[in-house]
């Protein structure tokens, strides 16, 4: 997976397709790779603007807007000829809200990866807690193996970082989720002697990693 840390990262739109956006008063969003595209979004959008701009009232004294400002303040946007740069690291609360029911997973909080969006993987990890496989095991084998973006903010001084994980091929993350487990599992059910015998919850799991 490729981070994309918006503290760094400049998102380079065509100033025609914003301009159409704009001017269009339909909602529309700003993907990270720059494209805009209009509701319905697709469930694969990874966006760092979505809404819409109201036409200018006819009774307002000011019917200009400009262009540097027009997104909202937490943006910044600086126009280069045919083209509007935009930083949006500002903006992440709204992007978190944006895009976290699209995310494979939820890497905003101090509390950790809580679950998966994927109901597939989700049950992966849910069986794997039985034995003490966390679901940062499971990401950090995803951001590693896996084509996709880990959409986030990240600094060193002081540290920060908040990030939404997103997958290209569910198929692949699954496939590997399960491999890791069950090869975890069958080692520790060998070798480890808390799992010498095994309570009901665990051995339903280790039969769930047996299927394949």
């Amino acid at each position: 997976m490729k981070k994309f840390n918006l503290f760094k990262e400049i998102i380079i739109v065509e100033r025609s397709d914003l301009l159409h956006a704009l001017n269009s008063h339909k909602k529309f969003a700003i993907c990270y790779n720059g494209a805009v595209v209009y509701e319905p979004f697709p469930n694969d959008l990874i966006s760092i603007y979505e809404g819409s701009i109201p036409p200018i009232s006819p009774l307002s004294t000011n019917l200009s807007r400009p262009i540097t400002e027009i997104l909202g303040k937490e943006y910044r946007i600086v126009e280069d000829d045919d083209r509007i740069l935009i930083k949006a690291s500002g903006a992440w609360q709204n992007i978190i809200g944006f895009n976290r029911l699209r995310a494979l997973y939820d890497d905003t909080s101090g509390d950790g990866i809580a679950e998966f969006s994927d109901k597939t993987l989700e049950t992966i990890g849910w069986h794997a807690t039985e034995f003490h496989i966390l679901y940062r095991e499971l990401v950090d084998t995803f951001e590693k193996e896996c084509e996709g973006i880990l959409l986030c903010i990240e600094q060193e001084e002081p540290y920060q970082f908040s990030g939404l994980g997103f997958v290209f091929e569910l198929e692949v993350a699954q496939k590997l989720g399960f491999e890791y487990c069950a090869n975890i599992i069958k080692d520790k059910i060998a070798n480890d002697n808390e799992f010498a015998t095994l309570s009901d919850d665990e051995e339903e799991a280790a039969e769930f990693f047996k299927k394949q």
